[in-house]
């Protein structure tokens, strides 16, 4: 089983050119979000490079969720920004991506998660972010499909929601194309020319680009890249599974994107199913083959919280990958021991609810000016000393 494809009707170029002025590795969101900034911003010769199909990565295979729904200030602006991108998106590109502002709903079975919310919200509040504490009987109200017996409390956000990813995927690839970005699929890249600590050139298994930038947003594939320019960056793949239930007579009541913070079981509409699943722990690979081991764990929640989902029917689902950092937090930014060199990596879950934002942020740094935010929190240099790091809470 696999996530939902990203099908474009793009003239993909049948040559790799032999000089760009900034070679972007990776033809997921992120790849396709910096590579539409940047073009957007004036920014010429720009390629980007997909060793498989745009999207095919992880791209196309998330929970969907868009949201400012976070415990850290940082996560939280980004969030913030993304989501009001979203909103004017089918406007901006003409691809309606289904976007779905149902809310998201994180509850709590414990006091003490329940204050951890708390000051989520006030840390949301602060930044302009419409959320509220509600108790256990509001979020019944607010999804049905909830038992309040061993739930504490919830936080709301009425303004978050979900996507279809591969929408957004293609509606930033089609913008591209019509700014001139040349996208190479099925084109892997083979090695990163370093001269003088500068970027020279890329390598591929079509030839070599000469180009005094790359961009890395390689999602799970960050860390290889990297290295290939002696850049620390670490991103970890783990692999994490969806599940489809089958479609009900009427199908489900509308509900909030809803998530139990202590087991981040989640599940949410999906045409006239459900979209379920939880982050079963699973050791560090590239293998995203479906299984159904997180079934279990998945209703051991369930059976607590919304009783009815407990042994779920599937009908279908994917896996995907996580793209994780040691504190699940993104790095963007700019090498400073190879110039040339940028990033865009390690979302660790966030890629597609960040990705507008993020990649503002990055054509800013690329473009030598000030942004919407200090992107110093972002460095990967952060990782030189990891007591000092800060944990996202509200995380999947």
């Amino acid at each position: 089983m696999q996530g939902e494809p990203v099908s474009l009707e793009l003239t993909y170029a049948n040559h790799q050119p032999d000089i760009a002025n900034v070679v972007i590795v990776g033809g997921g969101i992120m790849g396709m979000a910096t590579a539409w900034t940047l073009a957007h911003n004036g920014v010429t010769g720009i390629v980007v490079i997909e060793q498989s199909e745009l999207g095919s990565g992880s791209s196309a295979k998330p929970l969907g969720g868009v949201r400012a729904n976070f415990s850290d200030p940082a996560n939280i602006v980004l969030g913030k920004r993304s989501l009001a991108a979203y909103e004017t998106f089918a406007d901006d590109f003409g691809v309606d991506i289904q976007l779905s502002k149902v809310g998201y709903l994180f509850v709590a079975r414990t006091e003490g998660e329940l204050e951890s919310l708390k000051a989520c919200a006030k840390a949301q509040q602060e930044l302009g972010v419409d959320c509220r504490i509600i108790t256990a009987a509001e979020a019944v109200r607010l999804n049905p499909l909830l038992s309040p017996t061993h739930i504490t409390g919830a936080i709301f956000s009425p303004n978050d929601g979900h996507v279809k990813p591969s929408k957004v995927v293609e509606g930033y690839a089609r913008a591209c194309q019509e700014l001139g970005v040349t996208i190479l699929n099925h084109t892997q890249v083979l090695n990163i020319a370093v001269v003088d600590n500068a970027i020279d050139s890329v390598t591929t298994n079509r030839g070599t680009i000469h180009a005094p930038r790359v961009i890395c947003a390689a999602g799970a594939w960050s860390q290889r890249i990297g290295e290939m320019v002696g850049q620390h960056l670490p991103v970890t793949a783990v692999r994490r599974l969806i599940g489809i239930t089958p479609p009900i007579d009427g199908g489900h009541p509308t509900i909030p994107f809803t998530i139990d913070l202590g087991s981040t079981m989640y599940f949410h509409n999906y045409g006239e199913g459900l979209l379920v699943g939880v982050s079963h722990p699973e050791e560090p690979s590239l293998c995203r083959e479906f299984c159904y081991d997180w079934v279990q764990q998945f209703s051991e929640t369930a059976e607590l919280i919304a009783p009815s989902l407990a042994n779920p029917a599937l009908s279908g689902g994917w896996g995907g990958f996580y793209e994780n950092t040691p504190d699940h937090n993104a790095m963007i930014g700019a090498s400073e021991s190879v110039q040339g060199f940028y990033y865009i990596t390690g979302f660790s879950g966030h890629g597609l609810l960040q990705a507008p934002a993020a990649a503002e942020l990055l054509t800013d740094i690329y473009l030598g000016r000030e942004s919407f935010m200090d992107p110093a929190v972002w460095s990967a240099n952060r990782f030189a000393d990891l007591d000092r790091l800060v944990q996202e809470v509200n995380i999947i």
